[in-house]
């Protein structure tokens, strides 16, 4: 019997027309992305209209994901778009690495 499907939660940066970054979390990065063009999407989309997905990364859970965007939020808009080029494994290896040399 093959295991039950683990639920995919996708974390996911979007280039607004202003030139502004917005990160979220979805099931389905493409159908939310249509839900912010639509207007449909958060507050923060309907004004100022996404043009583009910049990157996306699966996650296996909701709260991995949640975990995930708070942390991307935090960085400032250059390590944003570092991210994006380099991917979701590059930004927790960065984070691990940083979090050991503290201790």
């Amino acid at each position: 019997m093959p295991a039950p499907k683990a639920a995919k939660w996708w974390l996911y940066v979007l280039e607004c027309h202003s030139g502004v970054l917005y990160t979220g979390i979805a099931k389905d990065v493409n159908a939310r992305f249509a839900a912010h063009l639509n207007g449909k999407g958060a507050k923060f989309t309907r004004l100022n209209r996404p043009v583009a997905i910049l990157g996306k990364a699966s996650l296996a859970t909701k709260g991995k994901a949640l975990s995930a965007e708070y942390a991307l939020k935090q960085l400032p808009r250059a390590a944003k778009l570092r991210w994006c080029a380099a991917g979701l494994s590059a930004f927790i290896r960065s984070r691990s690495t940083r979090a050991g040399s503290r201790r």
